[in-house]
């Protein structure tokens, strides 16, 4: 994968906030991952099992006003990182003035281990996501590594597609598709809730998909990409379905408890979007599959 004239100079909406002054979160002899492994398993959301257990642990803060030494393979992967939400940004942007949409450009924010949300505690071990309240995608750069070791999704790729997945949550923001979780909060089972929960999450993978189809095309802040680069994405889907998280798990799955899809559907809206560029396609709320 290869971006075209990126602008590395350009750091308009980055927000970096390594080392400076990170809040360190404290899980009360918890284990963070475990925290999270747990939320998966009961289909609940792991931002707000981390805060429960937070709001009873002690924290401490470190401040510091040196700047954050980065190494090589960190440079590269913040620009990764920086060059993928400015493409992502570039796209939406032409997409919402074709149709006559206003459009209001995110923030990406680096960190590390953990930081302060307008959605609440953030934690490196939730991975990288993305908070309506403050309309910020929150990524910690070690998820990269993770992404290749643990889940075995390696390739530039396969890591855009983590961040255009959260650019996709702030277009469903802007276009109304995350109010209907709010509105059916605390309404509706949590067998309905988690079904809905699926919707949205396709959908931002079907909006990663429809990133990637119209960012080939762009002259500056591109992307070229080859079959092997489609094949890395299409993996790292697979690799973080609710099925085979909760296999990783326990052993088995539990269908009522999946929050963010199959690995096959996963795959399947990633593909969608990737090869029709059309956004009707992407109404997961109205497939009568789901």
């Amino acid at each position: 994968m290869q971006f075209t004239n990126p602008d590395d100079n350009d750091n308009s909406n980055i927000e970096d906030r390594r080392g400076g002054g990170g809040r360190k979160m404290a899980i009360g002899g918890v284990g963070t991952i475990v925290v999270v492994i747990i939320a998966l398993i009961m289909g609940k959301n792991p931002m707000q099992l981390l805060n429960q257990v937070n709001n009873n642990a002690p924290q401490s803060q470190q401040q510091t006003d040196q700047p954050y030494q980065e190494s090589a393979e960190e440079k590269q992967e913040r620009l990764l990182a920086k060059r993928t939400f400015q493409s992502c940004d570039v796209v939406w942007k032409q997409q919402f003035g074709q149709w006559n949409k206003q459009f209001q450009s995110p923030v990406l924010v680096m960190y590390t281990e953990g930081t302060q949300t307008a959605c609440g505690n953030g934690s490196a071990a939730m991975g990288p996501f993305y908070c309506p309240g403050d309309q910020k995608i929150y990524l910690d750069l070690s998820f990269f590594n993770e992404l290749a070791t643990k889940f075995n999704a390696s390739g530039d790729f396969a890591r855009a597609y983590v961040v255009a997945h959260e650019f996709g949550h702030h277009i469903q923001n802007l276009l109304g598709y995350s109010d209907k979780l709010d509105q059916a909060r605390g309404r509706v089972s949590e067998k309905e809730y988690n079904r809905l929960s699926v919707k949205l999450e396709l959908q931002a993978d079907f909006l990663a998909g429809y990133w990637a189809h119209y960012a080939k095309d762009l002259q500056k802040n591109g992307i070229v990409i080859n079959e092997q680069d489609v094949e890395s994405a299409l993996n790292a889907a697979s690799q973080i379905g609710d099925d085979q998280l909760q296999k990783q798990a326990q052993g088995y799955i539990v269908p009522d408890a999946f929050t963010h899809g199959t690995s096959a559907q996963r795959v399947f809206w990633f593909k969608k979007g990737l090869t029709t560029g059309d956004i009707k396609q992407g109404d997961t709320f109205n497939d009568p599959s789901l």
